[in-house]
Order: C-alpha cells, then structure tokens, then sequence
C-alpha cells in the first residue's frame, strides 16, 4: 500500500506539478490542503484541480477566522514586528497551514506532509519547525527542495505531456504571497535594493501621488488590546481587516521596503503591502501609552521583539512564545478603549485616544489652573534621582575630559575623531551670543 502525504495545495504550477511528480516519481498517496487565509477566492476550482491532477482527496479550508483571532491579534497585542517593521503577515500563516497538515495527516493516516518550500527561503524552515513541534513522528518532504528540481519551462512541459490542468500565464515579475495580514513581494528587479519598486509590484496600496486629497478619520475601538469596532461599527474580525486594508490601501498606506535578515543568514530586500497591520499597531501603541504603567512598556518593547523574533523563525508552537503569551495577555487587561486616525497620503497619524483606565491624567499633567502636582515634592526626588552622581563626582571627579569655553569667551569646536585620534585640533567657532555677558547667571 502507498505512503500517505498530505500536500498543501496552492493551486499553482508548482503544487500541481508536485502531486504528480509525488505520484509517479516516489510512489505516494496525495492529499492535497488548500487553506485559505485570505488570497484564494475559488476554493472549489482548487479542489477540482487538486483531484485531477492526481490526489485522492482534496481538502478545501476557510481558516481566515482562526487566522486573524489565533494567530494575527496575539501578534499585535504582542506588539510584534520584525526589525521594527514587518508585521510577520507570511511568518503568522505558516504555522497555522503546519498545525492543519498535521491534523489533516491524523485523520487520514498519513506518515508524510508536504509543502512547496524552496531550499532558500524563511518557510521551509517554519514548516519543518512547527510540523516537528506538533508530530514528531512525521516525515517532511518539500518537493522543490527535495528531488523535483525544474524549471519553470521544466515544470509546464512537465504538466503538458502529463494533461494536468494548469493554466499558463505570463511568469510574474515577482515572487508574491499574500494573505489578510499583508502581502510580500520579492524577486525581480527589486532584487536592486537602490532601485524603487516599481508600481507594478504593488496590488493593495496606491501611489502617494494619487491617493485622496482630503484626509480620513477613523476610530477604532479595542477590549483587552483586540480590535472590535470601527467607527462605532462592532465587526467581525475578518471584516474590520479586509476593510482597514481596503481603507487604508486607498490612502496609499502600508507599504513597506527593507532589508530584512532572513533566519537562513542572508539579507534579502522585501516589499510589503499591509494597511491593516500598519493601521492597527500604530492604534494599539497608541492604546497603550494611555494603559500601560512606564516599566512595563519599557519592557513590553523588549518582549514584543523577541516575539516576533520567534514567529520569523517559525517557532511559533514552543513553550517560550506560550510563556510570553501569558506576558502579553497580563498586559493587556486594560488595553480597553478608543483610538482616532487619520489617513493621509500613505500615513495613518493617532490624533487622539481614550479610554476607561487612562493612567493620563489631565489633573496632574497640565500647567493650567487646577493643577495637582506638587512641585515641592520634585525638589526632593532630584536630590535622591542625582545622589549616585554627585557623590561619583565628590570622589571620582566628574565625566568632563575637556572644556567647551575658552579663555576668550569662545567655545571649542571638537572635529569627529576625538582628541585622542590627533585629527582633533580644536577650531574656534564664533562667540556665542551672551556667553561672555557680565550679566549671566544672575
């Protein structure tokens, strides 16, 4: 009896080769998964591909629910952003499909799950990764990593003389994956990290040039640091963010171009498209300052780096991204309130924010007439704050190690360099107004 594999099953040229080439080449059963996360709107073509290219049975999912709650909002309650940018859109899909392959691979019996992975990129990492840390009794096999190696050409010869049905488009300038999160675009001429993307690679965002004129207010509403209403709208999740990316895109915001470090040790130049997610952590940041006490969103900044380190390395079903959940959850119990936005030629700026458990207080922040701060009290904390220094400077001498003004009344001009490097020689700059006032310092 033949091997079972469970492939997840874009559709593609690449995929469809594969459930033949697995048939025929190493002998298995096929099971083709196709989930959609947002990017595959005729599941039932799919499907019908999937079969008569050669699996037994095709499973066609709609996990955009479980893909915005599960994965997408602990994210951005986490605050997590690679390199301080990207909003892991792929990275966050990928163990969801693992998590669906293996249990698809239990109901069927299967010993095998399969991926369409290349041998170069961030994902045949996060497939290997989570479908180990769920079922380690399961072998993985990436086809285009793993014996098929064609080409394109290849592949459609391939699928010609095999009948399998393919349609033949234009090969595509880039490399693009896309779900609800956001979409990725690579490859190419963008492969030139000095050259601007062309339009051409863009599908969600419009140019700056021709976005709307006049700006767009937006308020959203957020219990416990996720997002459940826009504009006094209660939406579902997938809603409010297919519609801030339709929204925002408009406004030409969420693009995104980096450099960014892949996890397999090179630097790659991407390009992102991801209005929601950009809207969304900007409005959750701004959530946040009101809620959060300074210590823990000094530290929240580092938890949400580490964060969205783990979901860029696949490490997504670890016990240590689980601990730092109940992190993220503990911090977000006040995390409750409104945040306004306004869209404008490709930015999304917070102009204001409120919530029930503000830790801003006007009472004690403002400089006008009730005014509850007592400044005495601040005499007193400086001399506390400033102790360590000034018995450092008592015993140590202070960190000075060369005067600014000169005899003359003129300051010093330090070049780069410094005075140890001998390319420092001191330039008198112009006096500066008043420093040589009699009258200064009274």
């Amino acid at each position: 009896m033949a091997e079972k594999i469970v492939l997840a099953y874009s559709g593609g040229l690449d995929t469809t080769v594969a459930v033949k080439w697995l048939t025929e080449t190493r002998g298995f059963e096929v099971i083709a998964l196709t989930i959609d996360l947002g990017s595959q709107p005729n599941l039932a073509a799919i499907r019908k591909r999937a079969i008569r290219a050669g699996a037994s049975r095709a499973y066609v999912l709609d996990a955009r629910r479980p893909f915005v709650e599960r994965f997408c909002w602990p994210a951005l309650q986490a605050g997590a952003l690679y390199q301080g940018q990207y909003p892991l859109a792929t990275a966050l899909g990928r163990p969801l499909i693992a998590q669906l392959l293996v249990e698809v691979a239990a109901r069927e019996g299967a010993t095998w799950v399969g991926h369409g992975s290349t041998g170069k990129g961030n994902d045949q990492v996060r497939f290997d990764i989570a479908v180990g840390a769920l079922a380690p009794h399961l072998k993985v096999l990436a086809p285009l990593r793993d014996g098929m190696s064609m080409t394109r050409d290849q592949e459609i010869a391939y699928a010609h003389s095999h009948g399998l049905p393919i349609e033949v488009k234009p090969e595509s300038p880039y490399s693009v994956d896309e779900n609800l999160w956001g979409r990725s675009i690579e490859a190419g001429v963008l492969e030139d990290a000095l050259l601007k993307p062309p339009e051409d690679a863009f599908l969600w965002t419009s140019p700056v040039e021709s976005a709307p004129d006049p700006s767009q207010l937006l308020e959203l509403a957020f219990e416990k640091g996720v997002p459940v209403a826009l504009d006094g709208r209660g939406l579902p999740a997938v809603d409010l963010v297919a519609e801030l990316n339709q929204v925002g895109g408009r406004h030409g915001i969420g693009r995104i171009d980096m450099i960014e470090d892949r996890y397999v040790g090179i630097k790659s130049r991407e390009v992102y498209e991801a209005p929601a997610a950009v809207i969304l952590h900007a409005a959750h940041r701004a959530m946040e300052e009101l809620a959060l006490e300074a210590e823990a969103a000094h530290f929240k900044a580092a938890v949400a780096q580490e964060y969205a380190r783990l979901v860029y390395q696949g490490k997504w079903f670890t016990s240590h991204r689980r601990h730092l959940d109940a992190y993220v959850a503990s911090t977000q119990r006040f995390v409750t309130g409104q945040v306004r936005v306004t869209l404008h030629k490709g930015t999304a700026c917070v102009v204001g924010r409120s919530s029930p458990y503000s830790l801003y207080q006007p009472r004690l922040a403002t400089y006008s007439a009730g005014d509850q701060f007592d400044h005495q009290a601040a005499v007193g904390f400086i001399k506390l704050v400033g102790l360590p220094v000034r018995t450092q400077a008592q015993v140590q001498g202070t960190a000075v190690t060369e005067p600014l003004l000169k005899d003359d009344g003129h300051v010093v001009e330090i070049r780069p360099g410094g005075l140890e490097s001998g390319l420092a020689e001191p330039v008198l700059a112009a006096t500066l107004p008043g420093i040589v006032d009699p009258d200064l310092g009274r």
